[in-house]
């Protein structure tokens, strides 16, 4: 019977076998030694006074399948290592079974590799400690994610990744020729669906690929993300949404800081500062405040660029003891035709963006509720209400006061784990240079 590593040192002087992946081989002649790790963790294995077990593994090679037998003892006090698990125990190995042979690796697996080499060879770097650390950071995120909402009363749902329309009223899109007499699309969004399950379940989530065909091969940029959204009923505005974002994120950096902290130690990155209440500032708050400390004026612009978002979470973090800012109230004109305005400055509107760690995490705000409203907002826009039919019957048919959000989960794992590019914080990146493997030339610098 099979026993996990993380479970060894309960059979001390015991016979036991465990199944895993070769993680160090160092062979010094009359003496082995091999690191073996499984899902719940590694363990030193050691051959010695066996010649016809040390035969067997000459050929073993780093990343082979194996199942081992040995006998589990505790390391004399000396060989003790308290900076590792289970350095106190080793495993006297008396039988290895290639279960999965490996070939010799092309790399080092703690060699630095550029991004190229690091993404055209995913299936092997994935393995490595540092990859391995980012995603259980990832999977954290989005378990976290999941059963916060759960606990506040909201229902998952699986919006459609082939729409008839975008959402965002202009975005570029990936066309689908397959449907009958109909132009179909890739979903940039499950936008219009979760404002339509507001009218059934009154809070629903979703998580799942979204599609963008931006022309763009930047740090930022995926042609394929990982969108985490919510949309709540019965809100007095956004201010209700922004405190459920809050929540959202404030759990999921305590889930982080507790259940990975051995990955966050591996990746040098220290715990998010996460305040009760979040830094909130509107728009052009936020370029005074750019303005008072920089000197550089961008009073009249319609958003914040890269720099206005780095700028704001250093300031948060040094001056207000917060990796996270929500900047509230951009302008009408700029958002798309479902965003609330706000009644007293028709200007502007009744959204927000989350920033952290200098990068926007999400959109989210106050979502039009009224069916006459919303048609009218969707003609400002240009957009044909016919083509909407299908959404618009939520509205015709009475929805209530309601906002959302939706979160990129590669921008949150890169922020979360410290790395400098989103690619890097996606397990297969999609974008206009790869699928998989480069395409082609970067012709864009990343910046």
């Amino acid at each position: 019977m099979r026993t996990l590593i993380n479970d060894l040192k309960g059979h001390l002087e015991k016979e036991v076998v465990i199944q895993g992946t070769v993680d160090v081989v160092r062979n010094q002649g009359k003496v082995a030694f091999f690191d073996f790790r499984d899902r719940t963790g590694i363990i030193q294995g050691v051959i010695f006074g066996k010649p016809e077990v040390l035969e067997s593994v000459q050929d073993l090679k780093q990343e082979s399948a194996v199942e081992v037998s040995g006998i589990v003892h505790a390391r004399p006090e000396k060989m003790i290592n308290v900076k590792v698990q289970n350095g106190d125990i080793e495993l006297e190995i008396t039988n290895v079974t290639v279960l999965g042979a490996s070939e010799a690796l092309p790399f080092d697996m703690d060699a630095e590799l550029g991004l190229e080499a690091l993404l055209d060879n995913r299936p092997l770097t994935l393995r490595r400690p540092r990859e391995r650390a980012i995603f259980k950071i990832q999977h954290t995120i989005i378990n976290t994610y999941r059963n916060y909402l759960v606990s506040q009363g909201f229902t998952e749902f699986q919006a459609p990744k082939l729409v008839g329309g975008d959402a965002e009223g202009g975005a570029e899109v990936f066309k689908v020729d397959y449907f009958n007499d109909q132009k179909a699309y890739l979903a940039t969004s499950p936008q219009l669906y979760k404002q339509i399950m507001v009218g059934v379940f009154e809070r629903v989530f979703s998580t799942g690929a979204t599609f963008r065909a931006e022309k763009s091969a930047t740090t930022r940029h995926l042609s394929e993300i990982s969108m985490l959204d919510f949309e709540m009923g019965f809100i007095k505005d956004h201010s209700d949404v922004m405190t459920m974002v809050t929540g959202v994120m404030r759990a999921i950096t305590e889930a982080i800081s507790t259940q990975c902290a051995d990955e966050l130690a591996l990746l040098n990155v220290p715990k998010a500062l996460a305040p009760e209440v979040f830094p909130t500032m509107t728009l052009r708050e936020a370029q005074a405040l750019i303005l008072k400390e920089t000197g550089v004026d961008k009073s009249k612009e319609p958003d914040l660029e890269p720099e206005d978002e780095r700028f704001l979470c250093e300031y948060a973090h040094e001056h207000l003891n917060s990796d996270f800012v929500l900047v509230t109230h951009f302008p009408t004109k700029k958002r798309p035709f479902y965003t609330h305005v706000e009644p007293e400055n028709p200007e502007y509107t009744r959204s927000f963006d989350l920033l952290f760690r200098g990068l926007e995490m999400c959109s989210g705000g106050q979502r039009v509720h009224d069916y006459e409203t919303l048609i009218g907002r969707m003609k400002e826009k240009g957009l044909d209400p016919e083509k909407f039919e299908y959404y618009l019957q939520a509205f015709k048919y009475g929805i209530p006061p309601h906002g959302g959000v939706g979160l990129g989960l590669e921008r949150l794992t890169a922020k979360f784990s410290g790395v400098g590019n989103v690619k890097e914080a996606t397990l297969f990146p999609r974008d206009i240079n790869r699928i998989d493997t480069l395409l082609s030339k970067p012709t864009d610098n990343a910046n």
